[in-house]
């Protein structure tokens, strides 16, 4: 897959899926579940204990037309290089890295830095960054969204951080091109019980819930 479609791909499906902390013999259990109901772009992050070897477990288990797997919560750009060498196709980082920009780059893959304010906003785009992670989006709110997106349109925008059920539609309708989703679409709970099933039905209503906010 190329950088520009797997761009399209995440813009597309709407929704990056979290999985932070999950043990590594669930991983792929836990995205086959989120497949299942329609989200079929997720990152691993960095942080979570085996990373690499989950993001090469999810590659192996899974054909590219199926999913989309990242690395999350990557700091510099060595741990950059190494998710991208594991398997990753595109990067996401929860501050503007311009060396885990320049890697990605580099490379040919998708990467998403964290920002705040239109400033870090502008400088991480014009640095070559494909989407803008806006962090913490509980922090800041949909009304954060569209001030940014009123002078800057052309910037495309992923809150994270606090999307939930309640809330995601008013993200995309104040005109974000997309959200990443951790606790709330993959529930630790359903992960420890095995309930998979939960995470299908919670995977599909975001769906629905973009795509309802998408038409109005």
């Amino acid at each position: 897959m190329s950088r520009h479609s797997d761009l399209a791909r995440v813009l597309d499906t709407g929704i990056v899926g979290i999985l932070r902390g999950v043990p590594a013999e669930k991983t792929t259990a836990v995205v086959e579940a989120l497949v299942d109901g329609g989200v079929d772009v997720v990152e691993v992050t960095a942080d979570t204990d085996g990373a690499l070897e989950n993001i090469a477990r999810v590659r192996d288990a899974f054909d590219p037309s199926e999913v989309l797997v990242g690395a999350g919560t990557v700091l510099d750009a060595e741990t950059a290089g190494a998710a991208l060498r594991a398997g990753a196709e595109f990067v996401v980082t929860p501050s503007f890295d311009a060396g885990v920009v320049d890697t990605c780059n580099r490379y040919g893959a998708v990467v998403a830095p964290g920002v705040m304010t239109p400033t870090e906003a502008v400088e991480a785009y014009e640095a070559g960054a494909d989407l803008l992670k806006v962090f913490p989006a509980s922090t800041l709110g949909p009304e954060h969204i569209s001030s940014l997106k009123g002078p800057l349109t052309q910037l495309p925008l992923l809150p994270t951080g606090g999307v939930s059920l309640d809330n995601v539609g008013e993200f995309v309708a104040a005109g974000a091109d997309g959200v990443g989703v951790g606790s709330s679409l993959v529930d630790s709970d359903a992960v420890a019980a095995e309930e998979y099933d939960v995470l299908t039905e919670r995977a599909a209503s975001f769906r629905e819930a973009i795509e309802a906010a998408r038409e109005e």
